[in-house]
């Protein structure tokens, strides 16, 4: 007893998807006796379902966060049968047997028609009923404090992460990129930084382009179901590994991880072109103009951030619905770099 209360302590104590999942597989794998606890988000890509593991620990051994090796969806839902028809029939669980003979459990976290997060939990023998009412409450626990944080971390209106939750994402890719850059022998392995090839983490700001026409026009309502459905495209044009944020009103900000200048270059270039070729009720077409920067362990977040919007404040300028790389705008002659004051606000 004393040992869950002090996991729901721990589990309550975090402000933080990721050490909420470490805390919940930690808490399952020692009350239940499980030889591996997963925690497994759910994307749907192209009205395809993928799963892909966020979150590991197995007997033994510390929980960690399990980042992606490649910039794909993840598996395909096809490769779990039974989590495919629990999710499929809106059940509360699903139980199967895994390649080496161990019995899996699978607990899809639902919040009313969706199940973006499900735990896997791996055992060598069938679950006791004890075992399962232990894990029933936990997950319980897991699934209201995963609302709350939801509540606090994202827009009101479009459902994505909002300006308070983009600061904390931003230090960890700096400072991610900051242990890259000291890591010995990775750079060589990658290539030199600025290569066309090498892999990088990358900011883009993204400008809704006259919106305030749509609104005036239109009224507050069709502006309102434009962001909703542009939030709906990036959601869709970008990868699971990608952070996307609403900064407020017609400007959003998206987080690219790990991928080559030309490969980011592709990825904004799609959204851009989906959302031109997207009819949107009543309005018709709407365009974006993007700004986008490599994220250096170098800069200050302020910095990094400018860098994006002088990117996006030349696009705007010089005809909209087009993409900008702050570097080659630098590199043309076309923008100055500019020294930042550290403090200063840019949205």
């Amino acid at each position: 007893m004393d040992s869950l209360l002090q996991h729901m302590v721990d589990m309550t104590g975090h402000r933080d998807h990721a050490m909420l999942d470490i805390s919940v597989i930690s808490a399952v794998q020692e009350l239940s006796g499980a030889s591996q606890t997963r925690v497994l988000g759910i994307s749907t890509v192209g009205g395809q379902l993928f799963v892909r593991s966020r979150a590991c620990i197995r007997a033994g051994g510390a929980a960690c966060q399990e980042e992606p090796q490649d910039s794909g969806p993840g598996e395909s839902i096809a490769n779990y049968p039974e989590l495919e028809a629990c999710l499929r029939q809106r059940a509360a669980r699903a139980e199967g047997q895994g390649d080496d003979g161990s019995r899996r459990l699978w607990l899809p976290i639902w919040f009313g028609e969706r199940a973006n997060t499900c735990l896997e939990i791996a055992h060598d023998s069938p679950f006791t009923p004890e075992a399962l009412y232990m894990v029933n409450g936990i997950v319980s626990v897991y699934r209201n404090f995963q609302n709350l944080l939801d509540y606090s971390e994202r827009d009101s209106l479009t459902g994505l992460l909002n300006r308070k939750t983009f600061d904390d994402q931003l230090a960890r890719m700096l400072h991610a990129a900051d242990v890259e850059a000291v890591t010995p022998g990775l750079a060589e392995r990658r290539g030199q930084q600025g290569q066309l090839g090498t892999e990088q983490q990358w900011l883009a700001v993204i400008d809704v382009d006259h919106f305030k026409t749509v609104n005036d026009r239109f009224g507050h309502l069709y502006g309102d179901e434009v962001l909703i459905l542009i939030a709906n495209l990036l959601q869709s044009s970008f990868r699971t590994q990608d952070r996307v944020f609403r900064f407020g009103g017609e400007e959003f900000v998206v987080l690219l991880r790990s991928t080559t200048l030309e490969n980011a270059r592709r990825i904004i270039e799609r959204f851009r072109l989906d959302v031109e070729s997207h009819h949107f009720p009543q309005v018709g077409q709407v365009t974006v103009s993007v700004g986008f920067t490599s994220v250096s362990a170098a800069d200050s977040p302020v910095v990094t951030l400018g860098q994006a919007d002088q990117a996006l404040y030349f696009a705007k300028a010089h005809g909209r619905n087009r993409v900008c790389y702050y570097k080659e705008l630098v590199e043309g002659g076309l923008l100055q770099t500019v020294t930042t004051n550290d403090t200063a606000e840019f949205f």
